[in-house]
């Protein structure tokens, strides 16, 4: 037999050989399926951390709108520890920014300190006059006041926290390095406590 006719016969049947075709495509599909399950728990496990800030804040603000203070703590001292308790361990309470402003309306939250627009630019510009509503000697785009509140203020509690990423492999897509900041907010108003009682922010 020729040679070349039995090269052809040898690379026909090797044409037909399926022996070992499943490896080579689960190689080939294998980087994206564990790149799609890793993107899957990095998912869950962010949806999973936001609950719980939402839950933690709900239940800091629960306790903030009462005035209640247990004795030897200050009122953000135990916002704290709620939102410790309720975080499940999955977040470090010294990396985590919890924020209490008060207001004196709804309308009023997030909203920036009035000011004189002299120059009609729709922006604060050093020299324009404007009324320091929190009373910190300067103009600010939110005009929160620090703090827990009075009886009958309204009072925003936030909670920003940066997740660790727990892979690398999906930080283009969901993070910005290996980082993703997570927030909640609950707006709330005080009750109309005693202060004698209960003490005050």
């Amino acid at each position: 037999m020729p040679i070349q006719a039995l090269l052809r016969r040898r690379l026909a049947r090797l044409a037909n050989d399926q022996r070992g075709a499943a490896i080579v495509e689960f190689a080939l599909i294998a980087p994206v399926l564990m790149l799609f399950v890793v993107g899957i728990f990095e998912v869950a496990m962010i949806l999973f951390v936001s609950n719980l800030l939402e839950g933690s804040v709900r239940e800091a603000a629960r306790y903030g709108i009462t005035g209640y203070v247990y004795e030897g703590y200050d009122r953000i001292a135990v916002i704290r520890r709620i939102v410790e308790h309720n975080s499940a361990g999955m977040i470090d309470m010294e990396k985590v920014r919890i924020d209490t402003l008060t207001y004196q309306s709804f309308s009023a939250i997030g909203q920036p300190e009035p000011f004189s627009d002299t120059n009609a630019n729709g922006t604060w510009d050093a020299g324009e006059a404007f009324n320091d509503v929190n009373g910190n000697g300067q103009w600010d785009p939110d005009m929160g006041v620090n703090g827990a509140g009075s009886p009958g203020d309204i009072v925003v509690y936030r909670i920003t926290y940066d997740w660790p990423m727990l892979t690398r492999y999906v930080d283009k897509w969901l993070g910005s390095g290996s980082l993703i900041t997570l927030s909640a907010s609950y707006a709330v108003r005080n009750e109309p406590w005693d202060i004698g009682i209960a003490g005050g922010s």
